[in-house]
């Protein structure tokens, strides 16, 4: 395809989403943004969450790691499996009771109102750096196909991406994000299976079970060397804590489940969420498979995150191939981006402004859109200090690695708070949560420099007991009746 058919593409893509915000629109208010007046049915929540839990990350960079640790990242995602139930069973009935619009005021009941404003600014920061990495893995590939065909700079592609998507999602927020996704998600598998068949057919497979069973490189489970990254129990552990934080702890993943009308259509979402994506995790790893065969077989040299773009624009394979990935591309970019952009403004206007307690409803519409605008302007920036300060492309370890560091805190304090009923003084629990992951990467790095031993994605769950070590120093003499 040609540049200027590939841009009609992308427009014609962003049409489809205007008109679904606009059909989506109808009053506009706070509650419709915030909580889409809690009217969302599951079924579409649950699908729509596949695109957004996958994102660009996963869309460019899961089938690139195959070469090198085979299906090892499925360890991680069974370990999903586990953290997800604990989200169903333990997390969602306490939001559900609480009636939360964001999910961090449970600090403020808890412990008081400096966790609150913790919680609710590392939410922020994660939210932010995690949404830029993964829009800046699909811009960079646009660009690289796209753009700079037709001469146009990079600050220039992501200034319209973010303005696209600001148009979209300015007016009804979380209400059309419910509605987006669930399109976004649609074209994201609909490109994974049919790169699959014409892969598949391009290398004559008859029997993809058969091909698995028989390659070098289709191996799960690595029990052998617990100093490494892949190690089994570390990558499945791993997996459940960053579900549980990255899903359960944060406001992006939960508004969309706190649009559902009742806990157990939330419960009932959750379930077939994560029936769905660990087959479509899976599938994306068989996909690097066949991608790593006949990128070999064809004298593709990408490799890691460029290979999936590289064969799927070649042209070899045909216009199907190319078309799909590039509505895939484009729906993994925008399926977290636009949540994301939803959630902060949520987050920003009712955690750290409380603008519900401060403004008459005509007033809170207004800071929320301003907001809005404000964070767009945020998103773009982190985008070009990527642009520019990030050398090595495999975003996915360096996502997880950062999640680490910024939900670590998080995870400290919610199971703190429901594990214990100790009260613990306020004041010092931002010190506790900026410790906590400094501590984390000092004995992160002495203990790969001295005993050769790998965190990985393990850093999370080292930081989360940092955190709640932290709050038991610190705790005070009375006790909370309400912890659970």
């Amino acid at each position: 395809m040609q540049a200027y058919q590939i841009l009609l593409l992308v427009l014609a893509y962003f049409v489809v989403l205007i008109l679904i915000s606009f059909l989506t629109n109808k009053s506009g208010s706070n509650s419709e943004f915030f909580q889409a007046n809690k009217q969302s049915p599951w079924y579409l929540v649950a699908f729509g969450m596949i695109g957004a839990s996958l994102s660009g990350v996963t869309f460019i960079s899961i089938p690139g790691t195959v070469a090198f640790s085979s299906f090892s990242y499925f360890q991680v995602v069974l370990g999903y499996t586990i953290g997800y139930a604990v989200i169903s069973l333990v997390l969602m009935p306490l939001y559900y009771r609480l009636n939360l619009t964001s999910i961090y005021t449970y600090l403020d009941t808890r412990f008081g109102n400096r966790a609150y404003k913790t919680g609710a600014s590392y939410f922020i920061l994660s939210r932010v750096v995690g949404a830029s990495f993964r829009l800046f893995l699909v811009a960079n590939v646009l660009q690289l196909i796209v753009f700079d065909a037709l001469g146009i700079p990079y600050y220039a592609t992501v200034s319209i991406t973010i303005l696209l998507i600001w148009l979209y999602t300015f007016r009804s927020g979380i209400k059309t994000i419910v509605w987006t996704d669930t399109l976004q998600t649609l074209f994201m598998l609909i490109a994974l299976g049919i790169s699959i068949y014409f892969i598949s057919d391009a290398l004559q497979i008859d029997s993809l079970w058969n091909y698995l069973g028989s390659h070098d490189n289709f191996q799960i489970f690595f029990f052998e060397d617990y100093k490494s990254s892949d190690f089994f129990f570390k990558q499945f552990i791993s997996g459940m804590f960053i579900a549980i934080v990255m899903t359960g702890l944060d406001q992006d993943m939960m508004q969309k489940n706190l649009t559902c009308r009742t806990l157990e259509d939330a419960q009932k979402n959750i379930f077939w969420f994560t029936l769905v994506l660990t087959v479509v995790n899976f599938l994306f790893l068989l996909l690097g498979l066949l991608l790593t065969d006949y990128a070999d077989l064809v004298g593709i040299t990408e490799t890691r995150d460029d290979l999936f773009p590289a064969v799927a624009t070649s042209g070899v394979l045909g216009i199907a191939v190319t078309v799909t990935f590039i509505l895939g591309l484009i729906a993994a970019a925008y399926s977290s981006a636009d949540s994301a952009l939803t959630s902060l403004t949520t987050s920003i206007s009712i955690d750290i402004l409380s603008i519900q307690d401060r403004y008459s409803e005509t007033s809170q519409t207004k800071v929320r859109k301003y907001i809005h605008v404000l964070i767009s302007l945020v998103l773009i920036a982190v985008m070009m200090i990527f642009k520019y300060a990030i050398a090595d492309k495999s975003v996915i370890n360096k996502l997880f690695e950062f999640a680490g560091y910024t939900y670590g805190p998080l995870l400290g304090l919610y199971a703190f708070g429901l594990f214990t009923k100790w009260k613990v003084k306020d004041y010092w629990i931002p010190l506790v949560a900026i410790l906590s992951p400094v501590l984390s990467y000092i004995i992160s790095t002495l203990s790969l420099t001295y005993l050769n031993f790998e965190f990985g994605f393990f850093i999370l769950i080292l930081n989360g007991f940092l955190t709640f070590l932290g709050l038991i120093l610190i705790r005070s003499q009375k006790h909370q009746s309400t912890g659970v």
